[in-house]
């Protein structure tokens, strides 16, 4: 982000402006707390406290204590929010001179929490930087946007200017009249991104009625990168607001269109400014191997690449959400897609996300298969062509239970994530996996009600 971080940089403050401190939940939530910009420097100080349970709520909001018993067993104790300068940028739909700051949760004692998504992708970072490389990531977030009255009708619908007759018109995908009926609103969204640095760049419209993609420039810098897609969430969110919608990063909203995903590309660089990803300038098997790593590991995180039990539901054979775990060279269809590009641009398509998915859980699943394949030689496997294609490949899982069970047994998710961590994010979403069995839904009472 090129974000304003002096005073100088802010436009002078309404009375009523504030600072809003943030912390990244388990599910990609922000929570946190909004302080009176005349009080500002506690944030600096490392006096503004939450308890260290904020960050391990589930998708409910429930302190989870049963399970991670870092609440109410303890006495709910405190964390410390400490603020990350890098992350300081404008609250463009605050008064005036508002701020908003993301931080990553301390114990008492000064040290990151287990319990933190970004202090997670920190450890991840640092192991780069031993060997002595730095990652480069780009995100590209999709998103609906749909009319607000959801909580009435129990359904979404597309925004009217999109409907004729109540019917959707057809696909829209890259269509510019789509992009020209939702022009306000992405206004809007350039507008905010603009206001906040956020190096937003191409903005598409996709297949769904209402969907629609944002691309972020690459940053060489994991942990920016992973924050300017969360902002990006918020922007589009407040956006929506402003203009009488409800956007939403839900995997697959709609039954019979398009899911959403979060496609993350990466390439690697040395403490030379090579980029080994460069298969014509660099090193063509450690290309492989990188690629491997993340297919070996693929499975064992999936519960982070589709976080919810809506997020299988975007797993659909024939489609652009990958459910085989291939790779291939420019295909769009693989998990893997490793464009066509040489030199600085060089890198890999990680295609799997969707965009439900906790941005800095995403990048340290992503980047944890990455040094997989930098700390051996591995092979991954046939290339998918459009001629040709493994047999019996390995495929991603429909089921979010089956998911979840790989999460927790994960010998790879405890080395990148923490034994703790997999503990309570993988009983946490298990938890949630048995409440979604427990849901008696419309389809059960439809198809088998009236015939068994």
């Amino acid at each position: 982000m090129t974000a304003p971080t002096e005073a100088a940089d802010f436009p002078a403050a309404d009375p009523s402006a504030r600072i809003e401190v943030l912390l990244v939940g388990m599910n990609g939530d922000l929570r946190g707390k909004m302080i009176p910009l005349k009080a500002e420097d506690k944030v600096w100080k490392n006096t503004v406290r939450l308890p260290a349970s904020t960050q391990s709520l589930d998708i409910w909001g429930d302190d989870n204590d049963d399970i991670t018993k870092i609440s109410l067993t303890l006495g709910d104790p405190d964390g410390i929010c400490t603020p990350d300068r890098n992350s300081l940028t404008t609250l463009p739909w605050g008064p005036a001179g508002s701020k908003q700051v993301l931080a990553t949760m301390h114990t008492l004692d000064g040290e990151p929490h287990y319990v933190c998504p970004r202090a997670i992708l920190a450890n991840v970072m640092k192991r780069f930087e031993e060997k002595g490389l730095t990652p480069v990531v780009a995100t590209e977030l999709e998103f609906y946007v749909m009319e607000p009255d959801f909580r009435e009708t129990g359904v979404p619908m597309p925004p009217k200017a999109l409907v004729m007759n109540g019917e959707v018109e057809g696909y829209q995908l890259y269509d510019m009249r789509a992009t020209a009926a939702m022009g306000d609103f992405l206004e809007t969204v350039r507008e905010y991104c603009d206001h906040m640095g956020l190096p937003a760049d191409a903005t598409t419209a996709e297949f769904g009625p209402g969907q629609f993609e944002v691309n972020l420039l690459h940053k060489p810098d994991a942990m920016a990168a992973a924050d300017d897609c969360i902002y990006l969430k918020r922007v589009v969110d407040f956006a929506a607001r402003r203009h009488g919608f409800k956007a939403t990063c839900m995997a697959k909203p709609y039954g019979d269109h398009a899911g959403s995903g979060l496609h993350v590309h990466a390439s690697i660089i040395d403490k030379d400014g090579r980029n080994v990803l460069d298969a014509k300038g660099g090193d063509p098997l450690k290309l492989k191997s990188i690629t491997a790593g993340m297919l070996r590991s693929m499975q064992d995180a999936q519960l982070i690449f589709a976080p919810f039990a809506n997020s299988y539901r975007r797993f659909q054979p024939g489609s652009f959400a990958p459910d085989k775990i291939d790779w291939g060279f420019g295909n769009r269809g693989t998990a893997i897609r490793i464009p066509d590009s040489q030199g600085p641009a060089a890198r890999i398509e990680h295609r799997v996300a969707g965009a439900d998915a906790n941005p800095h859980l995403l990048l340290a699943a992503i980047l944890g298969g990455i040094l997989l394949g930098l700390d051996e030689d591995l092979d991954p496997g046939q290339v998918t062509t459009p001629d040709s294609a493994p047999e019996n490949p390995d495929m991603l899982t429909y089921d979010f239970l089956t998911a979840v069970e790989r999460f927790r047994a994960s010998a790879f998710i405890r080395q990148i994530f923490g034994a703790e961590y997999q503990r309570i994010y993988g009983d946490t979403k298990r938890k949630e996996a048995m409440a979604y069995l427990r849901t008696v839904s419309s389809f059960d009472y439809q198809t088998y009600l009236p015939r068994i």
